[in-house]
């Protein structure tokens, strides 16, 4: 077929969507088409099919898999000799590399020497430490980068809704959306600072399948959009609000609820147009499902599927083996623009979100030129520690009713141990299925995040060799007590002679299970020893139970009839060197586990109490910027002003307020794990920030600084009420409205506050100052009201100012005027009044520069100059409205004479936002300020 040009007709036409905004190479539909295609291939070496696909097809994005990777070495010389053939075959940008390294169970890249292997998502999530997330993303991607992968597959964000069940597992963080969310952003953030791009993954979840009776057939979404909104599409929502998220994969899945009828996601524009861009406003990249996929294959055939993708709203197709597919994908999409069903603005809509993704991540001088070894052997080292730590604190023991570990207080020296384990297949991320697969031994490839629903011939020679990594186990193990220890495997013929034999013979059974609540005879073979030690014991025999769970840890986490159970996460080399170290006492277990199973044991907990100590500036400065940082990468995206909050944020010095902060810290290492800041001003005693750090959440590190916090407000004289939020400093103007605002407010209730009767203060922005009209008619309605503005400086001005807001605002809202009076050469007060010359309302109005900002982050920004117009008083009046809008109009205006490129109107009461909204602002935060009695202090 000859090369079509995509606009013949109009060479001279100038607007953007004939694609005159674009080199004119994609005016050749040959190179276009190549452009939208994401496509893989057999082998570890460059084959003609795949150089013909990026010279003669100009395919523009290759996805890499465990079947195409050696070493590390070998990767970045493959990856270099494909970025030099599309060079040399006039790409005008290099190729897209996307590789799914989550760590875990699923690594494309595995090389013992130079990659490191990390714990799965739910691993990592089962630390409690957030940061933690961040930092094993960012060495994760650090890694493949030098190896000149440009693009992962992840961070997972599927939230699991039904955890005991989906082939998902620990691929996910767990079961909670908020906490699904956090280790998402953290993950993003790690894998963008690593230089790379990320794609989220699976939209619009693979956390909640129905598999409706066939392994083989497409699983469905039941939930309602409702229901995915408010769990399944959190993290995804949360992720995508950053404007980080530089592609998101489209999953293959049905959809089938009253609202939606969808065969294949990927293909839906329900899904991808409506849902994923609409909606929730996602502006990159979005990449579909593997298109070979059998189902699909067969009901609509690859030409179909590929241009339903492209109209549904992909911008990249995946194709990830199969050389006669993807000619057929390709005469597809060709076949789809000539019969009009795909248009050229739809195709240049594409190519513009990929050029621009590969804009920000690679570039000829990188992509020609991976630093490969060289790099990693710099990296190696500090990996490896990182690695260690996370494993060793990702071990989670639920139970140990009977106190048997470690296995040195519990067992006797001669008495013998035997290990249980199931027929699994290895890992890909391990040196076990490395060996296979170079030895060629029969092994199906390692899997991509195209699960085995979609491509199910894969699995079907799969051998059974997990149990050599379990056999390793067992001799370390074995190494590490000094001891005996007999080993074998269990299968679903349930429990033979020669189990009954050895667990005749053993003092304690450790029985390990990988899925047992979808590998059902795992769960029947562990019941049934369970019963057999009971017996035994019931007979004076010594018969201890210890059962692991290296896989989902919903095996037995609620079955209590197990005493003493344990979750890796994962079975890889790494993680079952952490359970030793564990069985052996040689590090004590603080994993817990993630999800509303955490969630649930706070109660538990709640009963430590930690050391409070008062806030030394010398001491505890640099340890606060690092928890604030710590909180920050935490957070939900609506807090993003945490990021300009810094330690001298708190602490105002002045003599009217008397500010006193507590820390609760390590006193080795320096490290504070929690703060609050507290101040006392005409009567009124305020926590004004309660923070603590994201892995140490759930201790009662909170409670211990909240009841401190609490006694030292309780101990001024002349208390008359106690107040959570603080408009000065304005940090946390109350309890953040933001997706975690129940649980924080009801951890407030909780803790004794009255949260029945809170006052709403908002944040506002005007993101694009220059190009700001006011609405039409508000100066004439200000005109004709007859209300008059005027600007002034300085405290020698300020009478009549001071008494409205000491008349009208709270007492630290005084402060705040107070202290913008005095910085009267970077502040000032407008005044409205009325005809009869009253004052009716006032505003500060501040610049970039001025040392006020420090106090109110949400006025510092990276290299922009942001205008702040700050707490707005105006008592209530029929004209309280105009008052208002009129106020953050001069606001607005003395910000643009500043040159200001934003505007924040700061510390808006209650629903005083809405005409403001109306103006063009946009709500930047919300905020719950409570306002109690002393008695909480008592309680």
């Amino acid at each position: 077929m000859a090369a079509a040009n995509l606009n013949p007709k109009k060479p001279n036409s100038s607007s953007s969507s004939d694609g005159s905004d674009l080199d004119p190479l994609w005016q050749n539909l040959d190179w276009a088409v190549g452009q939208m295609l994401i496509m893989g291939w057999d082998g570890t070496e460059v084959t003609p099919q795949i150089k013909s696909l990026i010279e003669d097809h100009h395919l523009g994005s290759i996805i890499l898999t465990a079947k195409n990777l050696k070493s590390a070495q070998e990767t970045a010389k493959l990856v270099q000799e494909l970025q030099t053939i599309a060079k040399n075959a006039g790409h005008p940008q290099p190729l897209l590399i996307a590789v799914d390294q989550e760590n875990g169970g699923v690594n494309s890249l595995f090389d013992e020497d130079h990659v490191c292997q990390f714990p799965s998502a739910m691993g990592i999530a089962a630390t409690g430490r957030v940061e933690l997330a961040y930092e094993i993303y960012k060495a994760t991607a650090s890694e493949i980068s030098a190896c000149g992968v440009n693009l992962m597959l992840g961070p997972v964000l599927d939230v699991l809704n039904n955890a005991r069940y989906q082939p998902l597992g620990v691929r996910s963080t767990g079961d909670d959306p908020q906490e699904a969310s956090q280790y998402g952003l953290a993950a993003l953030n790690g894998i963008r600072d690593a230089g790379i791009a990320a794609a989220g993954k699976h939209f619009p979840s693979y956390g909640n399948l129905d598999f409706q009776g066939s392994n083989s057939a497409v699983p469905v979404i039941t939930q309602t959009l409702e229901e995915l909104s408010l769990s399944a599409l959190v993290p995804f929502r949360n992720a995508i609000a950053t404007g980080k998220l530089d592609a998101m994969f489209v999953g293959g899945c049905g959809i089938s609820n009253p609202s939606m009828n969808v065969g294949h996601a990927c293909l839906s524009d329900q899904v991808v147009d409506d849902l994923l861009r609409n909606e929730l406003g996602f502006k990159g990249v979005a990449i579909s499902e593997c298109l070979e996929m059998e189902a699909l294959s067969h009901d609509l055939g690859v030409q179909n599927g590929v241009v339903m993708a492209v109209e549904a709203g992909c911008d990249l197709v995946l194709l990830c083996r199969a050389y006669d597919v993807q000619l057929e994908a390709i005469k597809g999409l060709k076949l789809g623009y000539e019969n009009g069903i795909i248009t050229k603005d739809r195709i240049f809509t594409s190519i513009r979100r990929v050029q621009h993704l590969k804009s920000t991540c690679t570039s000829w001088a990188k992509a020609l030129n991976p630093p490969g070894i060289s790099l990693l052997s710099q990296l190696h080292p500090s990996h490896v520690s990182l690695s260690r730590r996370a494993y060793d604190e990702s071990i989670t023991v639920i139970r140990d009713k009977e106190k048997m570990l470690p296995l040195s207080s519990s067992m006797h020296p001669g008495e013998e141990l035997l290990l249980l384990t199931p027929l699994v297949k290895p890992l890909p991320a391990s040196a076990m299925t490395k060996s296979l697969l170079e030895s060629k031994k029969t092994w199906s490839q390692a899997p991509t995040q195209h699960d085995s629903w979609a491509h199910k011939d894969r699995e079907r020679s799969a051998i059974m060799s997990g149990e050599g990594v379990f056999r390793e186990f067992g001799k370390n193990l074995a190494r590490y007590r000094n001891e005996k220890l007999l080993h074998t495997s269990y299968t679903a013929n349930g429990v033979r002679p020669v189990h009954e034999n050895l667990i005749a013979r053993a003092s304690c059974i450790i029985i390990v299970t990988a899925d047992a609540n979808r590998n059902m005879y795992q769960a029947g073979f562990t019941k049934h020893v369970d019963m057999m030690c009971s017996m035994h014991r019931s007979r004076g025999n010594k018969k201890q139970l210890i059962v692991v769970a290296v896989s989902s840890p919903y095996d037995f986490a609620m079955d209590k009839s197990i005493g003493t159970y344990i979750c890796t996460f994962d079975f890889t080399e790494d993680a079952m060197s952490a359970l030793v170290r564990v069985l052996v006492g040689e590090i004590t277990p603080i994993g817990s586990m993630p999800g509303t199973l955490r969630k649930s044991k706070k109660v538990l907990k709640s009963r430590q109490h930690w050391l409070v100590e008062e806030y030394d500036r010398a001491r505890d400065y640099a340890g606060l910027e690092d928890l604030l940082k710590a909180v920050h990468r935490a957070s939900a995206p609506d807090l993003h002003f945490l990021k300009s909050t810094r330690a001298a944020s708190m602490e105002l010095h002045l003599p009217n307020i008397k500010e006193t902060h507590f820390v609760v810290r390590n006193s080795s290492t320096g490290a504070l794990y929690g703060f609050v800041a507290t101040y006392f001003i005409a009567g009124v005693g305020i926590i004004g920030a309660l923070l603590v750090d994201p892995s140490k959440r759930n201790v009662s590190i909170g409670r211990s600084l909240h009841r401190r916090a609490l006694k030292s407000l309780s101990q001024q004289r002349g208390l008359k009420k106690v107040q959570v939020g603080m408009s000065f400093p304005g940090v946390f103007l109350g309890i953040p409205l933001d997706p975690e605002a129940n649980t924080v407010k009801e951890w407030f209730s909780n803790s004794g506050w009255d949260t029945q009767f809170p006052r709403r203060l908002t944040n506002m922005i005007i993101h694009d100052l220059p190009n700001w009209v006011a609405p039409e008619g508000l100066l004439q309605s200000i005109q004709r009201a007859n209300i008059s503005f005027d600007l002034i400086h300085g405290l020698e001005n300020a009478e009549s100012v001071l008494h409205h807001v000491r008349a009208n605002a709270n007492p630290e809202v005084l402060e705040l005027y107070t202290y913008a009076l005095s910085e009267n050469k970077t502040c000032g007060i407008v005044r409205a009044k009325d005809p009869s010359g009253n004052l009716i309302g006032t505003v500060i109005i501040c610049r970039q520069g001025s040392p006020l900002v420090t106090y109110i982050p949400p006025l510092l920004s990276d290299g922009e100059d942001v205008g702040g117009i700050i707490a707005p008083i105006v008592p209530s009046t029929p004209q309280a409205t105009l008052v208002l809008q009129g106020l953050a109009l001069m606001g607005v205006r003395q910000s643009k004479g500043y040159r200001a490129s934003k505007a924040v109107l700061s510390w808006i009461v209650d629903d005083a936002f809405e005409p403001l909204v109306a103006m063009g602002f946009d709500i930047l935060q919300a905020f719950e300020e409570i306002t109690n009695s002393p008695e909480v202090c008592q309680t």
